[in-house]
């Protein structure tokens, strides 16, 4: 078995026969379930919300202009 291993003839479609079921593990796990999908398309904006919580942050510390003056 080992030996069979060893030649590169053998190995690279068994390589490639891995990788295409680890694929379609993957597209399996993504779309395979509604519920899951819906789960993972709330996560798209996750990195955007520390920017809108800093502006939103920033705006309420900056200070307010004064009335002007007669």
């Amino acid at each position: 078995m080992l030996e069979w291993l060893s030649h590169p003839e053998n190995t690279k479609p068994l390589g490639l026969l891995i990788f295409f079921v680890a694929f379609l593990g993957i597209l399996w796990f993504v779309f395979g379930s509604r519920k899951r999908g819906q789960k993972l398309e709330s996560y798209k904006d996750i990195p955007f919300l520390d920017e809108e919580s800093e502006q939103k942050g920033a705006q309420d510390d900056a200070p307010s202009q004064p009335a002007s003056r007669k």
